[in-house]
C-alpha cells in the first residue's frame, strides 16, 4: 500500500473534500463525509482551531465572501472539540478515506497527534510562521503546505525551514488567499514555477466558485486538489457559496479521472484502437488501371488511395519503372511481392 506522500506524487491526482468551516455537529460531518464519498474523493479533511489560539479579539475578516466581521467570533461559532474530532476521523476512517486537518497551533498539532493524524496540512495564513513550521516539521509526518499570498522567496524559506527540520515530506499548493477567489486572480501558472523551483509535489487548492480551475490545474500537473466542500450552498457560513457541492464535486473527480486517461503516458505512437484504421485509412500505391504481367510500370499506371497495406506513398517513384509480377487490376492494392 502507498504511502500518503506516495500518493501525492503519483500522477494520480489525489483529490480532498474541505468539509472544515461547513459544519459544527456530528450528524452535519457526518451527511458531507457521505456525499464525500459519492463523489469519489480520496481525502475529507477539517479544520483544527480555537478562537483563543488562532485570532486575537481585534482581527477582523474583510472579504467577500464574509463582509467585515470580527475573526474571533467567526472562529468562536464554528470550532469543534477533540472528542467531536474523534467522532469525524473514525467515520472518516470506516468509510475507507484518508483524513486529516489543518491545525493552527502547537496545541491543535498535538491533539491531531494523539488522534494518530498520519499527515498535516498548514494553512496559508501559517505558511511563514515559520517556529509554527519547525514545530510541526518535528512530528516527522507528511506536510502539505499552502502558499496563499506568499512571494517565491517566502515559499523558498518555509521549505527550507521544514527540510531543514530533518522531515522531506512535503508537498505545495498554490493556493490564492480570496474568497471567492475571480478567474483573473487564479494564476495557474504559478504551480509550474512551484514545480521547477522546489522538485516536490505541487497541487492546487481552490478557492474559485465552480469546477474549471480545478480540471485546469490538473491538465497542468497538479497531483493534489483541495476544494471546500458543502451540501448546500445557501447554507449559514462563510465558505458555503465558494465550496463545490456533491453535483460539482462529483464533476471534478469525474473529469479528472477522465483528463488523466487522456494524458497517457507521453509517447507519441499509434494508439491500442488505431491498429484497424492505421491499415484502413491510410494510403498505398494502387493500380490505376489494368496492369499486365511482365508490363512496365508508367505514373498513368498507378494512383495513392486508400487503404494501406500495400506499398507506402513514400515509394512512388521508386515503383515507376518496374515491372508487374503478375495481373493487377484495376484499383488493386499493390505490394512488393506484386513486382519483378
Amino acid at each position: 500500500m502507498k504511502s500518503l506522500f506516495e500518493k501525492w506524487g503519483g500522477r494520480r491526482a489525489y483529490i480532498i473534500a474541505e468539509i472544515g468551516g461547513n459544519f459544527t455537529a456530528f450528524d452535519e460531518a457526518k451527511a458531507l463525509v457521505d456525499a464525500a464519498l459519492k463523489c469519489g474523493v480520496d481525502a475529507v479533511k477539517l479544520q483544527t482551531y480555537r478562537a483563543d489560539t488562532i485570532a486575537s479579539k481585534k482581527a477582523v475578516f474583510d472579504m467577500e465572501n464574509t463582509g467585515v466581521v470580527s475573526q474571533y467570533e467567526l472562529f468562536k461559532k464554528y470550532e469543534i472539540d477533540e472528542e467531536l474530532h474523534r467522532k469525524i476521523f473514525d467515520y472518516i476512517k470506516s468509510k475507507g478515506l484518508d483524513w486529516f486537518s489543518t491545525p493552527s497551533h502547537e496545541t491543535d498539532v498535538d491533539m491531531l497527534d494523539r488522534l494518530g493524524a498520519v499527515a498535516f496540512k498548514v494553512g496559508s495564513d501559517d505558511a511563514v510562521n515559520i517556529p509554527f513550521l519547525k514545530y510541526i516539521a518535528r512530528k516527522g509526518k507528511p506536510i502539505i503546505l499552502a502558499t496563499g499570498m506568499c512571494t517565491m522567496e517566502e515559499v523558498r524559506e518555509s521549505v527550507s525551514t521544514i527540510l531543514g527540520e530533518g522531515n522531506m515530506e512535503v508537498a505545495l499548493l498554490h493556493a490564492v488567499t480570496s474568497y471567492p477567489t475571480h478567474p483573473e486572480n487564479v494564476n495557474l501558472l504559478a504551480m509550474k514555477s512551484m514545480m521547477e523551483e522546489f522538485k516536490l509535489p505541487v497541487g492546487y487548492s481552490d478557492h474559485t466558485i465552480g469546477t474549471v480551475a480545478c480540471v485546469a490545474a490538473a491538465a497542468m500537473g497538479a497531483v493534489i486538489l483541495e476544494k471546500h466542500f458543502t451540501v448546500d450552498k445557501n447554507a449559514q457560513g462563510p465558505d458555503h457559496m465558494l465550496s463545490a457541492d456533491p453535483f460539482e464535486m462529483k464533476a471534478i473527480v469525474e473529469q479528472v479521472r477522465a483528463l488523466e486517461a487522456m494524458l497517457g503516458s507521453g509517447v507519441k505512437m499509434p494508439a491500442a484502437s488505431e491498429k484497424t484504421t492505421r491499415i484502413n485509412n491510410r494510403k498505398s500505391i494502387v493500380a490505376a488501371k489494368k496492369i499486365g504481367q511482365g508490363q512496365g510500370i508508367t505514373e498513368n499506371d498507378i494512383a495513392i488511395k486508400r487503404p494501406g497495406y500495400g506499398i507506402a506513398p513514400k515509394h512512388f517513384e521508386f515503383v515507376i519503372g518496374r515491372k508487374a509480377g503478375r495481373d493487377i487490376e484495376e484499383d488493386e492494392v499493390i505490394t512488393w511481392g506484386d513486382l519483378d
